[in-house]
């Protein structure tokens, strides 16, 4: 753990079983990892699989305030999805739960097991615009742009609100 808490945004999504109390459960098992607060998660948006098979996925954002290092909170955050049924039998296969570190303060970060910020965030509607709800507007991706600069790319990605989780 870190002495100093750090604002990072967590993706959440899924498209098996039932994704919405997959979201949900995934929300209250966030707001229970330690040193961590959940301090709001955006409304929850369908959109179709990206490179991948398979139905349309459930997609939220979660901003926490967290002690955790990033690689201990990815830790975590992989146990949350294991917890929660994910297997990964191939890349983009579909899933019951996904849990994706976005963002980490303004950290660049790239090893063998993780990137941030996440390495296609920028080129993701389900994950840019459920952030620009929880996010500030002037937020910066870090090598990437402006958020709301981002946003505009993404713009013809098919993306429709469900709703609050």
């Amino acid at each position: 753990m870190t002495g100093v808490p750090v604002l990072a945004y967590v993706g959440l999504g899924a498209n098996l079983g039932d994704p919405a109390a997959a979201l949900l459960a995934a929300q209250r098992s966030i707001s229970t990892l330690p040193g961590t607060q959940l301090l709001r998660v955006s409304s929850v948006y369908r959109t179709a699989p990206v490179d991948a098979q398979g139905p349309d996925f459930l997609n939220a954002v979660a901003l926490i305030e967290t002690k955790l290092a990033p690689d201990e909170l990815l830790a975590q955050l992989q146990l949350i999805e294991a917890e929660h049924g994910r297997e990964r039998p191939y890349r983009n296969a579909p899933r019951t739960l996904d849990l994706d570190l976005l963002l980490y303060g303004e950290a660049s970060l790239a090893s063998p097991r993780l990137t941030v910020p996440h390495p296609r965030l920028h080129e993701r509607a389900f994950a840019l615009v459920p952030l620009a709800e929880v996010a500030p507007a002037d937020l910066v991706i870090p090598g990437q742009g402006s958020l709301h600069h981002l946003l505009a790319g993404v713009a013809g990605q098919r993306i429709q609100k469900q709703g609050s989780t």
